[in-house]
């Protein structure tokens, strides 16, 4: 499994979001700290989810990371995001 197949799988098992895609932006970063050959090292995840009604946004990121699980979150070099409910 990719680690975009994983992030997806695990985001909605942790978060049942409405709409949620994630998108490798690796190539992008080629050059740069972090860049891996083969990608997977750069991430841009947007998600709509009723889990974050009343969360700040740090407790949103905090969320997401938590679905992810640690060691996944190190196997990533850079993840943004676009969470809202």
């Amino acid at each position: 499994m990719t680690r975009t197949e994983q992030i997806e799988t695990r985001l909605r098992d942790g978060l049942a979001p409405r709409e949620l895609t994630v998108r490798d932006d690796s190539e992008a970063h080629r050059g740069h700290s972090g860049f891996q050959e083969g990608g997977e090292s750069h991430f841009h995840v947007i998600i709509r989810s009723d889990a974050f009604a009343g969360q700040s946004r740090i407790a949103r990121h905090r969320m997401v990371h938590k679905a992810l699980g640690p060691e996944l979150v190190s196997a990533i070099h850079a993840l943004s995001m676009d969470l809202d409910t």
